[in-house]
Order: structure tokens, then sequence, then C-alpha cells
């Protein structure tokens, strides 16, 4: 502890990081909380702060610690304000929260930052009945009541929810007690007008409008938060009360008619162990879940839902239907209804001949997340008593038995009643339906077991450790790098299902999904690192140095990886490393080739990025050209999309064009004779979307293998023919492939075939240093670690940031990944 007494706590006691970024004001307090909730600030650094809350909150909250006379190791907690609000600034606040949590081993606790705002004005003396706008953005409002009195802020409803601010105003003005109400709130700073034209003139002071640190910490106490919560960071997420655009705006055409489809041909088997699927239930699948359902209780005493209960039940709110499917075929559902602050699944049925591939998981996981984004607290279902693979199931998932009905399913067959808090333990287990790290399924704070002399001593031999975060899109990803570029270990957990339905990477969903996973990825990490050395574990004292992914990508998903990775600096007095996405897919080439030294012309490719780039030395990059519209990678998906192939559209193009004639379709080579290294992939898209039209309107069947085949040959050959000339016109005799279409099996093949008969050697990395990947973020963060090259806490995601951002001369490591 610190030797400022006033600033030492008692046994009793505990010493609190208070922070909040879910508004324009920065919340920042140290606080002692005492055994009986007294709260006494030690020090506070409240500050407005518009959009730089991830430039400002760290380096906020090491100077609130520095003014209470206090350094990390003196906290015992750590509290975050939850929400609602800015999603992003949210974000911010919570991931930051996370990284400081983890990187110290404290319990971090989550509150409501409507609730702060009403002890803020608690704090300015207001008392009585008290109405809280917060700014929900879209024309909407988070609104709350609570009774103030001298003791405090009390709140009057269960859960957060989000109105049209006209609809509040019409709410609060109509009340019986409208005349007494206070108003407060940052949504006042917008709708203020409007209350007040509405009659309502009492507010609270503007300053008072926002959370404090103080308010924080006092909602906290006044909420049970420091009793009720576990401390786990994995389990401390947002309060959204809304599903994002996108899914909002599906489950607005989940009622539309079935759209024309187009009759395929040649497909076979093509699509087999790729194509299963998980999108939610429409109207249209109303027949097809009846009757699988009726197949699968056939001689089950359970009635089957007939297809006009699916139908009445998908037409009513608060419910969530998912399906899975296979070529076009449902295979298994699940769905359920939001009952008060509980979600009840009523179905989930799978083919039987499709059991034991992880559907089941998949779909609950689906059903789970919607449960929570629609305000659930809990999960509950029912199960049959000799139902034990599904008893085991939903063990995984956490649900334990709370209740019976003897009987419910004929004699000597029991209902369980089973249920498990929101979110589901296993949530990220599922999401993907490989063993990937869940979210939070270890004790927390994490307390590593001893080690032995061989075990140090092979820490000791590793040299300085580096731990790579990756979030870019829509992998978190993290890796440790040792000092000899050994890769310790590598974690990566997709979201795949999660963005399947829409045909593409759905930013919103990706940031609310790296938020819920980069817990328990770090933990999964350090686990695995810690079993190639021999110990249990290893802890953020081991490492050396953090690097993270800071551009380019999407913003929200970055801001995540680039919050989480600042938190757990300053936590553990670590040097943070700043990495450029695009270099570390230039890099994972040495994976392959140790020994690849520039100069070389590179291809980088992937579904947000197409460019050839000139490498002249590491560090100095020239960017030779790039695309003008869609990407490589996008384009795959588009056509994907149009043809109903599902997300992501590269492998099951690459699939299927493998069974295909490339002459079959001739489709044009956009810019193929443009005299320079541009690219576009727009027009070509469109002229395969063209032909399909065309086709279904004449009622001719499309074959697939030919169509994907054709469209991949018209990608390849521009991509192949503008390399080499770039290779022809540098001068170079290395050439290499870097990005996720670097996958692509026509596409390496291609390059092999141009370049090794001119006696240029090509590299292209393993197949799984082709997606995004932690691992290779690791081989540039080693290479700037040794030059010393570490970026301030202040550090900002940057999505456009240019090639060559953050990179240095000196060469990187060889790496091995084993």
């Amino acid at each position: 502890m610190s030797e400022k007494n006033a600033a030492v706590a008692t046994p009793a006691e505990k010493i609190i990081l208070a922070l909040d970024t879910s508004t324009d004001m920065l919340a920042c307090a140290v606080g002692r909380v005492g055994a009986d909730g007294a709260v006494t600030v030690l020090a506070a650094r409240d500050h407005m702060c518009r959009r730089q809350a991830n430039v400002e909150l760290v380096t906020t909250a090491q100077q609130a610690l520095a003014d209470a006379g206090l350094a990390m190791g003196d906290l015992d907690a750590v509290l975050v304000g939850r929400g609602p609000g800015s999603f992003t600034g949210v974000r911010i606040g919570i991931a930051t929260a996370k990284g400081l949590a983890c990187g110290a081993g404290l319990p971090l606790f989550g509150t409501s930052a409507l609730d702060a705002m009403a002890w803020s004005a608690h704090a300015a003396g207001a008392r009585g009945t008290l109405a809280v706008a917060g700014d929900a953005m879209r024309g909407e409002v988070y609104p709350g009541i609570y009774e103030l009195d001298d003791a405090g802020a009390h709140r009057t409803f269960p859960a957060e929810t989000v109105l049209k601010a006209d609809a509040c105003v019409d709410a609060w003005a109509g009340r019986t007690d409208a005349a007494d109400l206070t108003l407060t709130g940052n949504g006042l700073v917008k709708y203020r007008a409007r209350f007040e034209a509405a009659g309502l003139a009492s507010f609270s002071p503007e300053e008072a409008w926002y959370p404090t640190g103080e308010g924080l910490l006092r909602a906290a106490v006044e909420a049970g938060v420091f009793d009720e919560q576990s401390g786990d960071p994995a389990l401390v997420l947002p309060i959204y009360t809304r599903l994002s655009d996108a899914e909002e705006a599906e489950r607005t055409r989940l009622g539309l008619k079935k759209p024309a489809s187009v009759e395929l041909t040649g497909v076979d088997d093509a699509l087999a162990g790729i194509h299963l699927q998980l999108r939610p239930m429409t109207v249209n699948d109303t027949a097809a879940v009846a009757a699988l359902e009726a197949a699968v209780y056939e001689a089950s005493a359970h009635t089957p839902w007939t297809e006009k209960m699916f139908y009445e039940e998908l037409s009513q709110p608060g419910r969530s239907w998912w399906v899975a499917h296979d070529q076009g075929s449902v295979i298994g559902f699940a769905g359920g209804v939001l009952a008060g602050a509980d979600f009840e699944v009523e179905e989930v049925v799978v083919d039987a001949a499709r059991r034991r591939e992880g559907i089941a998981a998949r779909l609950v996981a689906r059903v789970a997340y919607d449960a929570q984004m629609l305000g659930a607290q809990t999960i509950s279902l029912e199960v049959d008593d000799k139902n034990e693979p599904a008893r085991a199931l939903y063990g995984a998932l956490g649900l334990a038995e709370e209740g019976r009905r003897p009987g419910y399913y004929g004699a000597g067959h029991d209902a369980l009643i089973l249920r498990a808090p929101l979110p589901l333990a296993a949530d990220a287990v599922i999401a993907t339906g490989r063993p990937e790290p869940a979210p939070s399924i270890r004790p927390w704070p994490i307390v590593p077991g001893e080690r032995t002399p061989e075990a140090t001593a092979a820490l000791a031999a590793a040299g300085p450790l580096i731990l790579t975060i990756e979030s870019s899109c829509d992998e978190t990803a993290m890796a440790v790098t040792d000092s000899h570029g050994v890769v310790c270990a590598s974690v990566v957990a997709t979201q795949i299902d999660f963005h399947a339905r829409f045909g593409g990477v759905v930013p919103e969903i990706a940031s609310r999904k790296h938020t819920e996973a980069i817990v328990g990825v770090f933990e999964e990490t350090l686990a695995r690192a810690g079993e190639h050395f021999g110990v249990d574990t290893l802890v953020p004292a081991d490492l050396a140095a953090v690097g993270c992914t800071a551009g380019p990508g999407l913003v929200g998903a970055l801001v995540v990886g680039v919050a989480f990775a600042k938190g757990l600096c300053a936590a553990a007095d670590l040097p943070l490393i700043a990495v450029h996405h695009l270099e570390g897919h230039l890099m994972a080439n040495l994976f392959e080739t140790p020994d690849l030294q520039p100069p070389f012309v590179a291809s980088l490719v992937s579904g947000g990025n197409t460019m050839l780039v000139h490498v002249r030395a590491w560090g100095d990059y020239e960017i030779l050209g790039s695309t003008i519209d869609d990407a490589v990678g996008e384009a795959f998906d588009k056509v994907a999309k149009a043809l109903g192939l599902g997300y992501p559209g590269g492998p099951v193009i690459s699939k299927l064009s493998a069974q295909g004639n490339p002459k079959a379709i001739h489709f044009p080579r956009a810019m193929m004779h443009s005299g320079d290294y541009s690219f576009s992939l727009s027009g070509l898209k469109t002229a395969v979307i063209t032909y399909i039209e065309g086709e279904n309107r004449a009622g001719r069947p499309i074959n697939l293998p030919d169509l994907a085949a054709s469209f991949e040959a018209a990608v390849i050959d521009v991509q192949v023919a503008k390399a080499v000339t770039a290779v022809e016109q540098t001068g170079v005799s290395d050439f290499c492939v870097g990005g996720g279409v670097a996958a692509n099996p026509g596409l390496r093949a291609a390059y092999r075939k141009a370049f090794e008969k001119r006696g240029v050697r090509v590299t292209v990395p393993p197949m799984r240093a082709c997606g995004d990947n932690a691992a290779m973020i690791g081989i540039a963060a080693l290479r700037s670690y040794n030059a010393g090259s570490f970026s301030p806490l202040t550090l900002d995601a940057d999505p456009n940031a240019a090639l060559g951002t953050w990179a240095t001369p000196n060469a990187p490591v060889p790496p091995t990944w084993e």
C-alpha cells in the first residue's frame, strides 16, 4: 500500500478505480468503499471528452491514481460503467477495464451508467422523483425513474430500455406527478426543448446530466454490485437494450415473401461439410420445421407443433427462432419466448441423422445471444430426465436443474427444469462449433501453480515474451512469441456464425463479439503458452511487452483490441507496441520462407484489401496499385451471397470451382490492360449477378461449378497478370502473397505457374497463417520490441492507417510456428 495514509484501506474496505466512457463525459475516480457501503472519493478526474475516450482514458486513470497517492498495485478492484450509452463509448470503457483487471489480477465489476446519472443529480441536490433521459441517439432515449431521498438514488424499474424521445416526453408528461418530476440526463442536450414544450420544466443543473466516477461508486453500492457479481472480467458486458441495426433489419424481413430462387445443377456433394449455416427462422420455414418436428417426435408422447403454431409464434414480439440448414434443407431449429427477465426455450430439434455434430449447441447459442440482447438475464428450458445426451449438452452450457415435473413426458419420464444466467459461460465455444476458448470458465483471478526448475529454465531460455492481439475484423486472436521468433501459443476465436446470415461481416456485431470474447481468448492464450513451457499458465508478469493491431480495419473492432491492450499494459507496467495489420500479413510469409529478404513484390488480397506492394526494404513499402472498388475477398462473398451459398464465400466458391470448367462462361477481366496496377472487382461482380438473373429469366438451370470456376478464373487472370508485370518492372526475384484470399488453391497455383518458369521464387504463407491471426502480428511486434519502438498509452485505432505506419527498418526475427 502507499504511504499516503488517507488512501489506505483497512481489510474490510476496498480501494476501487471507477471508469465510464458511455457519454461525452469521461468519468474517472478512485474511491474507498467501506464495509458499510460508505464511499470516500480519494481523487477524481471527470472531464468532458467527446470522441477522445480511447486516447485519454488510460492516462486519466493513471493521473487519478497519482492524485490519490496510489499505484495500480494498491487497487482492490475496478468498476466500469456498462451503459446504456454510445455503443462504441461503452466498449472502450469496458475493454480498457477488462485489460486493467487482467493485467493486475483484479476483480472487475460493472454498474449502470444511468444509475450513475441519477447519483450525479443527487449530488447536485435533487430530491423526490427523478426522471433520467440518457441519450440513445437515433431520436431515442434511455428512460429511467428514480426516487431520491437523503440516503441516495433508488431506481424504480427492473432493467434499462430504449424509447423514442417523443414517446418518452408523452409518457412523462402524462404522469399524475408530472409537475413534481425533476429531469436529468445527457439526453436533455438534444431534447430539453421537447420536454419543456410538454410542460416539464424542472431540470437538474446541466453539469449534473452526466455520470461521474463518484456516481458510479455510489450506484454500484446501491445496486449491491460488489456483493452480487463474481468479479470475473469476462462476465462484465455492455447494456445494449437492442439488437444491432443489421439484426433489427433482419427481423423486419422475416415476414416477407420468399424471393425467387435460382435452380442450380452440377452441385453434387461439393458443398457437403462446409455449407451448414444458421439463420433466423422465417415464415417460409414453417412447413419444413413442422415436418422435421413431426419426424423427430413420431414415436414420442410429445405432441408436435403444427405449421400454424410456428407461423403464429414467429408473428409475436419477444421471440427468437433459428434454423440450421445444409444445401437448402432444414436440419435443425430452436427457439423460445421472452418471459420477464427469463427467456424460455420452447424447442430444440435436430434431425436424427445429423446429431452429435454440435448443431444443437450452436442453435442454443444463437437463441441465447438474442435473448441477452432482448434484455433477458437468464435462459431456461425443460428436458426429459432420460435424455442423457441433451442433459450433457445443457450441462456443458451451464444450465442447472432447479425443478422437476413428474411424468411430464409420459410415465417414468420427468421434465427437468434447467436454468442458466446470461451470457452462457461457454458461448465462445458454441459460437464457433470448435474447441475455441470460452469467455469465462476459470476461477478469477487466475493463480498460477508452482513451477519446476525445468520450466523456470525454459522460460529464461525463451527470453522476452511478447503477447500480441489481433481484432481488426471478425476474429479475436492472441498469440505469445518468444525472443527467438517461436510461436508459443496462438488462439483464434472466430465469429463466422454471427455474420454468415448477412453474407458478410457486420461491424457492430463484430465489435460486440470482440468485447465478449477477449478475456476468454486472453486466458486461453496464456494457458496454452504455459503448456508450451511446462507450466499451467503464464501470467502478465511473464510478459515483456504487448503488441496489438492498431489499423487498418473496422474501427469498432480495432478499438476493442487497442483498449484492452492499453489497459493490460498500464496494469502490468508493460510497453505497448502498435502493429499494422497488413504488415503482419506481409511478414506471415516468413513462416514459409524464413530467409525472405527485400526487395520483393507482394500481393495482399483479403476481404478488405487488394493491392500490389513493392517491398524495397523492411518498413519501406511502395504501394504500386490497389482496388478502386471491391476487394477480392469481398467480391467472392458478394457472388456467393447472390447464389445463396452463404458466408464466407471464398472457400465455397473455391471448392466448387475445382469441379467446373473455367472457360464455360466468359466474364470480363476488368482493367487487365489499364497500364497501371489498379484493380476493379465491382464490374465482374455485377456481370456475374447479371448472368444469374438472365439465366433465371430464361428458365435455364445454372451449372454452379462452371459458374464458380469461370468467376474465379476472371479474378485470378487479372491478379496474376498485374503481379507478373510488377515483378518484371521492379526486377525482383521474390514474390509473395498475404491475406485471407492467399488460401485460395487456384490463386496459389496460378502464381506458382506464372513465376516459376520466370525463375522467380514464390512464397505463400501456411494455410493457418493466411487468415487473420495474432502470430503474424507477433513477428512485427518482436521486430519493434528489438528496436525499442513503443507506442504511448494514448494510442488510438486508425482504421485507415497507411502501410508503413508503426514500422521500423530493422529485419524481423525469422519465426517458427510448430
